[in-house]
C-alpha cells in the first residue's frame, strides 16, 4: 500500500509564517518526499521480492547500495516534517506534562527554551526533543540531514526545521526570529499527546 500524505493537522495562519511558506513546505517538499519514499520501496520490493539479483550488492556503490541510502533520507524526510507540522498550529502556551518535565530537566522552561533555540543555531538541518528510550528521559538531539544524527530509540516529540526553505521566504536569514515564532506557534496540546505516549517507553 502507498503511504499517504497526511493534511497540515491545522487551518489558521501562523504568526510569522506564512501560508505561502507553508503550501510550499507541505505540498510540494514534504509531499515529494513522500513520494520518493512509496518510488523508492517499489524499487526495493522488486529486491525483496525475488525479482532483481541481490549478488551485486557491495558497500562501494551499487543500485541496491543507491536505493538503502535514499530510503533512509526519503523516510526521515517524510517522517520529521510531519513531527514538525505536528506541533504547529497552537499558541504557544506551555502546559501539561510534557512541560513539567521540562521544568524538572532543564530548570526552567527559559533554560529548555535557551538551549533549544542554540541548538536550532548550531544544526543545519532538524532539531529534536525526543523521548530517549534507553535512558528513560528527555533529550535534544540534532542533525545536519534527515538520516544523520538521529538515535536509534530516541522517539521524536517536538522538531524543528532549520533548513532554509522552512523560513527564508518570510524571515530571509533571520533564523532567529523564525525559531522564536515557532514556540509562538508550538502546539502544546499535540506535544504532551506525543509525550503521554511515550513518556514510559524504556523505564
Amino acid at each position: 500500500m502507498k503511504y499517504a500524505p497526511k493534511p497540515l493537522p491545522f487551518k489558521k495562519a501562523l504568526k510569522g509564517i506564512s501560508e505561502k511558506a507553508l503550501v510550499i513546505h507541505h505540498d510540494k517538499l514534504y509531499v515529494g518526499y513522500v513520494n520518493k519514499k512509496n518510488e523508492i520501496a517499489d524499487k526495493l520490493a522488486e529486491f525483496s521480492h525475488g525479482k532483481k539479483d541481490l549478488s551485486s550488492a557491495n558497500q562501494s556503490y551499487s543500485e541496491f547500495r543507491a536505493l538503502k541510502d535514499g530510503e533512509t533520507f526519503a523516510v526521515n524526510g517524510v517522517y520529521l516534517h510531519e513531527y514538525y507540522f505536528n506541533a504547529l498550529g497552537g499558541e504557544g502556551v506551555a502546559a501539561g506534562a510534557l512541560a513539567d518535565a521540562i521544568v524538572k530537566k532543564y530548570g526552567s522552561l527559559q533554560n529548555f527554551l535557551n538551549y533549544f533555540r542554540a541548538c536550532g543555531m548550531s544544526a543545519r538541518g532538524w532539531v529534536v526533543l525526543a523521548w530517549d528510550t534507553h535512558e528513560a528521559k528527555l533529550s535534544v538531539y540534532t542533525g545536519d540531514a534527515h538520516n544523520q544524527g538521529g538515535v536509534w530509540g530516541a522517539i521524536p516529540i517536538i522538531v524543528l526545521d532549520v533548513y532554509e526553505h522552512a523560513y527564508f521566504i518570510d524571515y530571509g536569514s533571520d533564523r532567529g526570529a523564525y525559531i522564536d515564532d515557532f514556540f509562538m506557534n508550538l502546539n502544546w496540546n499535540a506535544a504532551n499527546a506525543v509525550f503521554e505516549t511515550v513518556r514510559y517507553v524504556g523505564r
